[in-house]
């Protein structure tokens, strides 16, 4: 039997193939990949395993709502506590450093009573300088603060609580006005050059430590010894600076800016001098005169007869002919405009 040639057979075929095509819209979300996380390390965190990233991303969670978006993470609240900690802490040791150096040469503790001022003590403080003939009493108020250890201690009250107390505040702020109001006339006029602020730095500086050793020597030759007179000396000579103030600022538009050589300028400065020397007198008596049972008298020591004549006198010539001098000397200056062609 023989099979037939399979070349004359036609060929099979197959069917044609079809995709399968959806018959709904999918639903699912278009997701994408999360940034990588940020490594304590410094790094980016590609290199991280999956358990630190997942301790990571759980550390960011807790505090991801107390950072700031202006430091983009990189500082929290707990950074920012931790900051202000330090810097109080270097603040007061730098402080802490600064008081004990500076307390060698000034008793820091001393010289802030001279600072406890207000608005109304200052008010009245200047009223009293310019205008001292009706003002009573003159004399210092004491506080008695009373210890377990010594019994009962007396001090003068702070000027913030006694007008008669000396402070330091009018004293600064007169003697920068006088250096500043100086030059400022002269420059009005056409005659400042940069050397005169020192100049007149110089002037009002001179006259404060010439002031100082009179009275040095006035409290050496007469054993004058009372409690923290250095500071209320320093206050007193300043007191006058707001007398000089008003002479110059009278005298400049009275006579065009020609300092005190007009009959205005003159009477002004006799009626401050007259003002500042009866203000130092009645001021004074408290530091050169001490009554025995008085604060600036803490060795209650007892003055004699001779001994107290010998310090009023010396009162007189330090309030009339020192303070005069003084205020004389800086109120001579020449304030005169440059004529042209010189």
């Amino acid at each position: 039997m023989q099979r037939p040639a399979y070349s004359s057979i036609p060929p099979a075929q197959s069917p044609p193939l079809h995709h399968p095509i959806p018959q709904h819209v999918s639903t699912v979300p278009h997701l994408r990949s999360p940034p990588p996380p940020v490594s304590q390390n410094g790094g980016y965190g590609y290199g991280d395993s999956p358990q630190s990233q997942g301790q990571q991303a759980g550390v960011a969670g807790n505090t991801g709502n107390n950072m700031h978006p202006a430091f983009g993470g990189f500082m929290d609240d707990n950074t920012a506590r931790l900051a202000m900690g330090f810097a109080g802490q270097g603040i007061a040791a730098g402080q802490q450093v600064m008081e004990q150096n500076f307390n060698r040469f000034v008793n820091v503790s001393a010289l802030k009573h001279y600072f406890n001022v207000s608005n109304a003590y200052v008010l009245r403080k200047l009223l009293i300088v310019l205008f001292p003939w009706r003002h009573k009493p003159w004399s210092r108020q004491v506080s008695h603060n009373s210890s377990s250890a010594s019994g009962s201690s007396a001090s003068f009250l702070p000027p913030r609580e006694d007008v008669n107390s000396p402070d330091m505040y009018i004293p600064i702020m007169a003697f920068t006005t006088y250096v500043l109001l100086s030059t400022l006339i002269a420059g009005v006029n056409g005659k400042f050059k940069p050397e005169l602020l020192s100049s007149m730095l110089g002037n009002a500086g001179g006259s404060i430590l010439l002031e100082q050793a009179i009275l040095w020597l006035g409290r050496y030759f007469l054993s004058i010894n009372s409690e923290s007179q250095f500071y209320d000396l320093i206050s007193y000579s300043g007191y006058k600076f707001v007398g000089v103030i008003v002479t110059l600022v009278v005298a400049a538009f009275s006579s065009g800016g020609r300092s005190t050589r007009g009959w205005v300028g003159y009477s002004v400065l006799g009626y401050t001098f007259m003002a500042n020397a009866f203000f130092l007198l009645r001021s004074l008596k408290y530091v050169l005169l001490p009554s025995d049972s008085s604060p600036g008298n803490p060795s209650m020591q007892t003055i004699a007869k001779g001994q107290r004549r010998g310090r009023m006198q010396f009162l007189f010539i330090y309030t009339y002919v020192v303070q005069f001098a003084l205020m004389w000397w800086l109120t001579r200056l020449d304030w005169s405009p440059v004529r042209a062609g010189k």
